[in-house]
């Protein structure tokens, strides 16, 4: 069941950082609002991932690597940024990490 709660945190802090490109500064209202709006509701549910029992580290890890590789992606595929091989083998070592971190939990 946590892992439910988790995905919506990861898709709520995606929400918010892309909002946060729009905000331009937090000069724009709407953006800027769905930006407090995304953070404060993936926190919340990034804290019911906790309480629920997924340890902090797998929790994090798998929220911070999900979150890079779909911004990475978004930006790439949506704002026209640009995305290396580099930068993309980077993301794959970051969720080859957080695969680690999972495997070697022993739960």
């Amino acid at each position: 069941m946590p892992w439910i709660w988790l995905v919506g945190a990861i898709l709520l802090e995606v929400f918010a950082t892309t909002s946060l490109k729009f905000s331009e500064g937090f000069t724009r209202l709407l953006p800027s609002v769905l930006v407090v709006g995304g953070y404060a509701g993936a926190f919340y549910l990034l804290s019911q991932v906790l309480s629920r029992g997924m340890p902090l580290g797998v929790a994090y890890g798998v929220w911070a690597a999900a979150g890079i590789a779909l911004l990475a992606v978004i930006g790439a595929v949506f704002l026209g940024e640009s995305l290396t091989w580099v930068q993309v083998g980077g993301i794959a070592l970051v969720i080859a990490g957080v695969m680690a971190l999972e495997m070697g939990g022993g739960h």
